[in-house]
């Protein structure tokens, strides 16, 4: 790379849900997953979805003309770092949302798989010793 810097972060992930079932997923992420929006540009806001923080980064939520079948026939996802991840698969789990099992182990990372509302693959991992830093928390 001569010459060119390089990317020195992520800014943002977008991913898309189909217009029926934008309520739906926007529970998800708001009251779900908890995260914290933050207000869309008001050019923007007439397209619906919405803007998440999510750590150094966003999270953007769009409406495309997809279906949730055509979402839930992808692997294409992203993952959300957690301390304690036995108390996350329960929450989405009493929520409703089905768990799907890690079938790849990667070493020194626990997780699992779950569908939000418009089929996107969200993957909810925790990394070895981060268990015992939320314990201190507590």
């Amino acid at each position: 790379m001569s010459g060119l810097a390089r990317p020195i972060g992520v800014d943002h992930v977008q991913i898309t849900v189909p217009r029926e079932r934008e309520s739906d997923a926007l529970f998800f992420y708001r009251e779900v997953l908890a995260l914290e929006e933050r207000p869309k540009p008001e050019s923007l806001r007439k397209k619906g979805g919405a803007w998440f923080v999510v750590g150094a980064m966003e999270l953007h939520v769009s409406i495309d003309g997809t279906s949730v079948e055509e979402h839930r026939a992808s692997k294409r996802h992203f993952g959300l770092l957690v301390c304690g991840l036995d108390a996350w698969r329960a929450r989405l789990e009493a929520a409703g949302y089905a768990v799907l099992e890690d079938r790849e182990p990667i070493e020194g990372i626990e997780r699992f798989f779950v569908r939000d509302p418009g089929g996107n693959r969200v993957e909810i991992a925790e990394r070895a010793g981060d268990a015992a830093t939320a314990a201190e928390r507590l």
